[in-house]
């Protein structure tokens, strides 16, 4: 299902480029909807799968954390150079299949008007695309749609995601340095937690919150493979970790899931939240993971519903209380084997 909304989040993004190339044609040239769109498409697609990560991914992700005024002159030229190159490759596939009945370099010039208007399409989209990613992309769709307006209940699973050691890492180096530091691991969570289609809920000093609709997170392990996923991508960089901070990230991580409530809060600030005992549990569950000394704990409530995936095993912990639940829990370890 959430791959479906996705292509179907995708059809309807490259609609609008094609739609905003058809009425720029008939508005500019009183014509030419087949060419209007596949200049769109191909001066509006390189920008968006440079927003998306998915062409030049580290320059990408260099400019996000500059400051505000360096963001905004570098992505500036970053558009006009995608721009130039995707209207020059759609200018090209007009022209040698014979749609567009002129010379080449006509085909592949761009007016300045046509830039211009391109570039105001691209910036009204990728500021949706950011806000959207502010909010996260299933609440952005949720909020607009009004879904949890009247609150629902709904299965869920729960990833908690605590650092290690943050504490004292900003005692020796700083609040700023700390602040770094969490900034790169939150960041590398994103690519696993998309992968797997999850949503990154929240974030709470170092703490993130995963959440998926159940039938979604139980789908061919997507929840564990997601964790498993996220230690690989901290340990790919180790390089960096130790150049840039003197450390490696250390994670602890609790899954559960079962029953909420789920309802849109707010007035001015509006937010969608999660009632019930699964979200304790679950912040429950990644405190016993200090005490046991496991750093990958999930509820056999959780396991026995799903298969584990290849290569991943799990050892029972046995049963443990757990504060403010009004009966014990079964806990399990995931290790790879």
């Amino acid at each position: 299902m959430r791959k479906l909304l996705l292509m179907l989040d995708y059809l309807l993004l490259f609609l609008a480029v094609a739609g905003s190339g058809v009425a720029y044609a008939f508005l500019e040239y009183g014509g030419g909807p087949l060419i209007g769109a596949t200049y769109a498409l191909f001066a509006c697609a390189p920008i968006l799968a440079f927003e998306r990560g998915y062409i030049l991914p580290r320059l990408s992700h260099r400019i996000s954390f500059l400051p505000t005024p360096a963001y905004i002159a570098i992505g500036l030229i970053v558009y006009a150079v995608l721009v130039f190159c995707g209207f020059a490759v759609g200018g090209t596939l007009l022209w040698a299949t014979g749609i567009l009945k002129v010379d080449w370099q006509r085909a592949v010039h761009a007016e300045p008007q046509t830039l211009i208007f391109t570039g105001i399409v691209c910036s009204i989209i990728v500021f949706v695309m950011r806000v959207r990613e502010l909010l996260g992309r299933d609440i952005f769709t949720d909020l607009l749609l009004g879904r949890y307006r009247r609150p629902v209940r709904e299965e869920r699973v729960f990833i908690f995601i605590d650092l290690v050691g943050s504490t004292t890492f900003a005692e020796t180096h700083g609040d700023m340095k700390a602040q770094e530091f969490l900034r790169e691991i939150f960041a590398t969570y994103a690519a696993p937690v998309r992968r797997h289609n999850g949503a990154i809920d929240d974030y709470i000093g170092d703490a993130a919150i995963i959440t998926w609709p159940f039938q979604d997170a139980i789908k061919k392990s997507a929840c564990i493979k997601c964790v498993f996923d996220i230690l690989v991508a901290i340990e790919k960089r180790q390089d960096f970790w130790m150049k840039t901070f003197g450390v490696m990230p250390k994670l602890r991580f609790a899954l559960h899931g079962g029953p909420v409530i789920t309802a849109e809060i707010g007035v001015d600030h509006h937010k969608i939240t999660y009632f019930g005992d699964t979200v304790n549990t679950t912040a429950r569950l990644e405190s016993l993971s200090k005490m046991l000394g496991h750093p990958i704990l999930i509820s056999s409530d959780l396991i026995h519903r799903l298969l584990l995936p290849k290569g991943i095993k799990s050892e029972y912990l046995g049963e443990h209380a757990v504060k403010g639940r009004g009966q014990t829990l079964g806990v399990c370890s995931l290790v790879k084997s």
